[in-house]
């Protein structure tokens, strides 16, 4: 019998990234940002065919799709090796050569709001003029005449809807990423759509039904967000749904059949219902996925989602008729969904009886080596969910366990668990971590001899905390552009980022004991264990700096301390040689370090 080798790495990076999708109005075609030929770019397919076609090769990130209606031009922002300062480009209907749409400085930032059905007037935000608060804009495409509808002012302001006469707007101000308020501009007027503006709350996805009324998601003296329905003329608030211990995270309102498609996020996995708006109860829908990225109702009544799963790269299909589609088919080369892990959903009890749930990956009898990787997550305000990572698949076929926690902070557990982690980076989450160390060890899936911790952003943050302040828990780490410093960190992030940062993460000043209590800089001389570090070059939300300094420290102090950086990648890896190169470089490093290895 032929023996076949075990995957290398390439075999599991051969998998695409779907970042962001549309389809045109009359869904002939169905346009996905990709790095389906190993870079980011621009693809169509002409429904119901399903083979893909490249309608860009500039190589670059995507974001904010939009088709003209009259299907005479593609927009879509497109930004610099990573460096997530997109500025509008238009392309031909059947793609090419890109025509940049909006002047602005490199370091300008555009993003698409709205594009009005007839294709003539594009609403955009920017931050030229003000970096830190955001305008919103006007653009006529056929005349050029570009006008300010709105200049942000004290906090970073958002364009979120247009009605459909275009007499109102609605717009959000944010405080933080757990206090975002809105309100609706109307001839210079602001109404607030809260019935308490003072409170903190959350709201998002607004859909106007027409032009008197609108529907979106708050989580208004709730810990679980819901859907409201607002009347502008009478100014009355009416709860439309609200679902027991889940978040609802999107809606879709389907004008035709009145109905409303929500999405919600529970823990680790999300579900999907749809209501009629008015009256009857909210209808469970089963997904094909376990997470889903973005959703679209045609006009039709079909619904299009981007999603994947635990064991399932990132996919587009389509619903009618009750039935899903695969209208993408991106898959592991030459293996099954059985050849991967899917994980258990564990929960333990924190230092302060906080209850924490955590994603396990058991790597395969035949394959497991008895090493476990702690990874925390990013954000810090977001969460693990059963999301198809390549490189957690790759590990795991290696050998190696997973073990991914969603300490206090995480999105999908309620409004009050994530905003645990405001102005408390270091403490709490840091001994939610530990505290999972410890369950590993108490249940015999790791030591402290077999441990290994791993992240990025702010896990990578995390990682370096945890090495120093708790080196006898693992035998080496690997920080992915992680802040090193949170005073410099405070000062270097995006522009548009700073006014929020004093509730996100502290007051430089006010809080310099806890800054430099949570800083991992300064605990630099227990910083005792081997550590890779990876960064882009021009990551613009953990800048190189945060990086240079936390290794140049480390080699001066004699730590084993490897570094790699990637000239032309930002806060992620969007080409797929260069995630080939880290994870095999990450697989180097672990191999290494393990027992026995001869490290």
């Amino acid at each position: 019998m032929i023996q076949f080798p075990k995957p290398d790495v390439e075999q599991f990076f051969q998998t695409y990234v779907i970042r962001d999708f549309t389809v045109t109005p009359d869904e002939q075609r169905l346009i996905f940002s990709s790095n389906l030929n190993g870079k980011p770019n621009l693809w169509g397919m002409n429904l119901p065919d399903t083979y893909p076609f490249p309608l860009t090769y500039n190589n670059q990130n995507v974001s904010d799709i939009k088709a003209d209606p009259k299907g005479r031009f593609i927009l879509a922002g497109f930004d610099r090796d990573g460096d997530e300062n997109y500025h509008v480009y238009a392309l031909p209907p059947e793609g090419g050569q890109l025509m940049k749409l909006i002047e602005g400085e490199p370091a300008d930032k555009f993003y698409i709001a709205h594009l009005t059905e007839d294709g003539e007037r594009l609403y955009y935000v920017t931050s030229r003029e003000n970096p830190n608060f955001m305008n919103s804009r006007l653009l006529h495409l056929e005349t050029r005449e570009d006008k300010l509808l709105y200049a942000g002012k004290e906090k970073a302001t958002f364009l979120a809807a247009v009605s459909p006469d275009e007499s109102r707007l609605v717009l959000t101000q944010m405080y933080a990423n757990t206090h975002q308020l809105a309100f609706v501009l109307e001839d210079g007027e602001e109404t607030y759509l809260s019935p308490n503006p003072e409170a903190v709350q959350v709201s998002h996805s607004f859909e106007f039904i027409d032009n008197d009324t609108l529907v979106y998601i708050t989580n208004f003296e709730s810990e679980y967000a819901y859907v409201m329905k607002y009347s502008l003329s009478s100014r009355e608030f009416e709860i439309v749904c609200q679902i027991s211990g889940e978040s609802v995270n999107d809606i879709k309102w389907h004008k035709e059949s009145g109905r409303l498609y929500i999405w919600t996020e529970r823990g680790t996995e999300h579900r999907m219902y749809m209501k009629p708006l008015e009256g009857g109860a909210a209808e469970p829908v089963e997904l094909p996925v376990d997470v889903v990225e973005k959703a679209i109702v045609a006009k039709s009544g079909t619904v299009y989602i981007l999603g994947r799963g635990a064991v399932q790269p990132f996919n587009i299909y389509s619903y009618t008729d009750g039935k899903w589609t695969a209208l993408t088919h991106n898959r592991v080369t030459g293996l099954t969904q059985e050849d991967l892990v899917y994980p258990e959903v564990v929960r333990y009890t924190s230092y302060d009886g906080l209850e924490i749930e955590a994603l396990l990956f058991r790597a395969k009898p035949e394959a497991a080596n008895g090493y476990t990787i702690f990874w925390p997550h990013g954000g810090p305000q977001a969460s693990e969910g059963k999301f198809f990572r390549a490189m957690f698949q790759f590990m795991l076929a290696y050998g190696y366990n997973i073990f991914a926690p969603n300490f206090r902070g995480s999105t999908g557990y309620g409004s009050e668990f994530v905003k645990m982690v405001e102005g408390d980076w270091g403490e709490g989450p840091r001994l939610d971590c530990v505290a999972g160390m410890e369950w590993l060890f108490d249940h015999g899936i790791s030591s402290r001899e077999k441990l290994f911790v791993v992240g990025g952003s702010y896990g990578g943050y995390m990682t370096l905390l945890l090495a120093g302040r708790h080196p006898e828990y693992f035998r080496a780490a690997v920080d992915i552009f992680g802040p090193s410093n949170l005073f410099t960190f405070i000062n270097s992030v995006p522009e548009n980022w700073k006014p929020m940062m004093e509730r996100w993460l502290g007051d430089p000043e006010r809080d310099k004991e806890r800054l430099t209590k949570d800083s991992p800089i300064t605990y630099l001389k227990q910083m005792v264990k081997p550590m890779l570090v990876i960064q882009g070059a021009n990551d613009p939300r953990v800048v190189k700096a945060e990086s240079d300094q936390i290794v140049a420290a480390l080699k001066e102090q004699g730590t084993d301390i490897e570094y790699l950086v990637l000239d032309d990648e930002g806060h992620g890896f969007s080409k797929r040689e260069n995630e080939i190169a880290v994870y095999r470089r990450m697989l180097e490093f672990l191999n290494k370090h393990r027992e026995g290895s001869g490290a």
